[in-house]
């Protein structure tokens, strides 16, 4: 069937960007691998940075330690060998008649770059200039070939000139002819229904002009501020970014406000009855979060709070009696946990403290099978069970609960919306507290629960040990073994921490099975060694985690499912195996393992100096500090938003532009007018808000349930 063309588009934003003049099959292909499908995908494909190409320097004027821009003649190319002919670097020594200049790859595609890089051509290259033999040279250049003349060349030269992502056929010259095209023939498609007042509060350029600055800077743009994606019409497309993202959550917030929601009235008289059996006392912030989470059960709209604390600052026991509240009023309450562990984890834990108090509490996992299955669905149906800890398994469909009144979800970024939202229609309008140990930095907070209240563990219960981390490499791995040998000859135990649980033929990783053999024969033969992981079936890993507790077993290999939720106060020292395998949060949660007892404890981070630069800042953070909010950030900064806590799997749009990191200042911005916005006009049905509703529906593409408008 013959396509359509592109006239034949009623939103010409969404014209194929194979129709645009000049594209065709051929670089439509090309321009798919950097995700670009539409006209619209195309005007949103920011220049990654800019040059300035307004006065060019010769060769000579270049100077070293500073990132320049030369233009010049390749004179030579080919391979060069270093390291006694070990090493193969191309070289392209490039003149202008002022002087000469190398140009380095260490890496990439010989045969491509000899063909691309021939004595005789011309080309613009950029890139910190460094200082070798008495020689100027840039390793890994941006560089454009050039044809033509350049003093006639105003598309790619005499101006600031943008410097797009390329992939091997998509050049910069090609990138920006047909940049221009687009911009010249579909930017004035582009609109943004923001009302006028918040544009000019917020001080806004218009929407399509944004784009145009942003793609070909004006005269007088400054380079730097373009750079860093300072510009106005940078901050013109990341506030409309953020403002629709903002927009939605208010909404969503509004509307379980507007919900009808039980109003969990009780004397308190189960709490008080637990707090009297436990051996310790709630600190102040656990008191503080108490509270704020009791003012939510009385209102009669549902609860939707968040639980940030730190691993160990008792997050758990806030949950409970949380719980016993709701359980006092004749309502059930629900616990999911990311994992079979940590759901068992819990059961045992709660178990202890509800069986006195004559609560009925049950364990619902996929390990729960048959007869025994059907027998707990009836219980969790009729009510007779008032506490239900799981899994997964809480929210499928067989599942009903007679009166859900209160729904937790532990480690909330291991879960999307969707399973928040399906264990909300386990009941009407229950109340929800979401629970996570990796703490979360506060702008990454306004995007991921800007519909939620916050409340937070900010004090950890006292006596707990501060926790020391010394990243070793593998040539002091005997010297490891002897610190785990000092530590349970006192009478402690040791994790020993694993990324595989069996050998694997791709990756030259050690395993936990492998290796629990070995340290059992050859390293540590006078001491019981355990082995945990995920793919035991659930009595065994109870076992193995109950002689564990009872000191039955001195050393502990595992994989990451003592990641969270155990409990050991005995262990006084960690070994990570392949640190450099591991993200900041994740060794940040596996060290809070330790020091939960009386004893110094030590976490020991083996790591592979092959690794990365990143793997090695990861681990010196780790060295630098144990406070998870630091961690988070340094992770963030790292990893970026979408990676660090799965914002794709968290039923929020994506970003095309905007960075939370990078443009905080603005998301505060944006947040600002979009919740003073929705307060003003909760159903969006002012003539000026009309545009708003579609604009927002298309942002979202129905990942979330909003709140019903207009």
């Amino acid at each position: 069937m013959q396509r359509s063309q592109p006239q034949h588009f009623r939103n010409r934003l969404l014209t194929p960007i194979q129709y645009v003049k000049g594209v065709g099959p051929k670089l439509a292909k090309l321009f798919e691998k950097k995700g670009i499908r539409t006209v619209e995908d195309a005007l949103y494909f920011l220049p990654r940075c800019y040059e300035d190409r307004r006065h060019l320097k010769k060769i000579s004027e270049l100077k070293v330690g500073k990132k320049e821009t030369g233009f010049g003649e390749i004179l030579l190319s080919g391979v060069a060998f270093y390291q006694n002919k070990r090493r193969r670097v191309f070289e392209a020594v490039v003149g202008d008649g002022s002087g000469t200049i190398t140009l380095k790859w260490f890496r990439g595609n010989e045969r491509y770059l000899r063909d691309r890089f021939k004595k005789g051509r011309k080309l613009i290259f950029s890139g910190e200039v460094r200082w070798f033999n008495y020689q100027r040279e840039i390793h890994h250049p941006d560089v454009e070939v050039v044809e033509g003349d350049v003093e006639k060349d105003y598309l790619n030269f005499k101006r600031i000139v943008p410097i797009y992502s390329e992939t091997e056929g998509l050049y910069q010259r090609t990138l920006r002819r047909l940049m221009k095209t687009i911009l010249d023939g579909y930017a004035d498609e582009l609109s943004s229904p923001i009302p006028q007042e918040i544009i000019e509060r917020q001080d806004l350029i218009h929407f399509s002009e944004a784009f145009r600055r942003v793609h070909f800077p004006p005269e007088g743009e400054s380079i730097d501020r373009l750079n860093l994606q300072r510009s106005d019409g940078h901050r013109r497309i990341i506030f409309d970014e953020f403002f629709f993202l903002e927009l939605g959550l208010a909404l969503r917030k509004r509307g379980v406000a507007l919900e009808t929601g039980i109003s969990f009235k009780a004397e308190g008289a189960l709490a008080q009855k637990l707090l009297n059996l436990l051996s310790f006392k709630l600190t102040r912030a656990q008191q503080r979060v108490l509270s704020e989470i009791q003012a939510d059960l009385e209102k009669a709209h549902p609860m939707n709070r968040l639980i940030q604390g730190d691993v160990g600052s008792g997050k758990t026991i806030v949950a409970l009696l949380t719980c016993l509240h709701v359980i006092e009023c004749g309502y059930q309450a629900a616990i999911m946990a990311p994992t079979e562990v940590l759901a068992e984890q819990h059961f045992l834990n709660l178990y202890r403290w509800l069986e006195p108090l004559g609560v009925q509490v049950a364990l619902l996992t996929s390990n729960v099978k048959g007869m025994g299955r059907e027998d707990l669905y009836q219980q969790i149906r009729d009510g007779d069970v008032q506490l239900v800890i799981g899994t997964h398994a809480v929210i499928q469909e067989a599942v009903a609960f007679h009166r859900l009144g209160l729904a937790i979800i532990d480690e909330q970024h291991k879960f999307g919306v969707i399973q928040r939202a399906l264990l909300k229609k386990k009941g009407e309008n229950p109340d929800v507290l979401v629970m996570t140990a990796t703490p979360i930095p506060r702008t990454l907070a306004m995007t991921i629960y800007g519909d939620l209240d916050v409340s937070i563990i900010d004090e950890m219960p006292p006596g707990r040990m501060p926790v020391e981390t010394k990243v070793f490499p593998e040539s002091g791995r005997a010297k490891v073994y002897r610190m785990v040998e000092e530590e349970v000859r006192k009478g402690r135990q040791a994790f020993i921490v694993y990324p595989l649980v069996e050998e694997s033929e791709k990756l030259d990783l050690k395993d936990a099975t492998r290796m629990a053999g070995h340290l059992k024969k050859d390293v540590f033969p006078e001491f019981q060694i355990g082995l945990l992981h995920g793919r035991m079936k659930s009595d065994e890993k109870e076992s193995v985690m109950m002689e564990f507790k009872e000191g039955k077993i001195q050393v502990l290999v595992s994989t990451t499912v003592v990641e969270v939720g155990i409990d050991i106060p005995n262990a006084s020292v960690m070994v990570v195996e392949h640190a450099e395998r591991f993200g900041l949060s994740q060794l940040h949660q596996l060290r809070g393992r330790i020091g939960r007892g009386h004893y110094p404890s030590k976490c020991i981070l083996l790591a592979q100096y092959r690794s990365s630069e990143e793997a090695k800042f990861r681990l010196r953070a780790m060295e630098r500090t144990t406070d998870g909010f630091k961690i988070a950030e340094e992770d963030l900064e790292i990893r970026g938003p979408g990676e660090f806590f799965g914002i794709r799997q968290s039923g929020l749009p994506d970003f095309r532009v905007a960075h939370i990191l990078r443009d905080t200042a603005i998301l505060i911005e944006a947040r600002k007018e979009a919740f003073r916005l929705v307060q003003e006009d909760p159903g969006l049905v002012q003539p000026s808000h009309a545009g708003l509703k579609q604009a927002l529906i298309k942002r979202w593409e129905g990942r979330m349930e909003l709140a019903t408008i207009g």
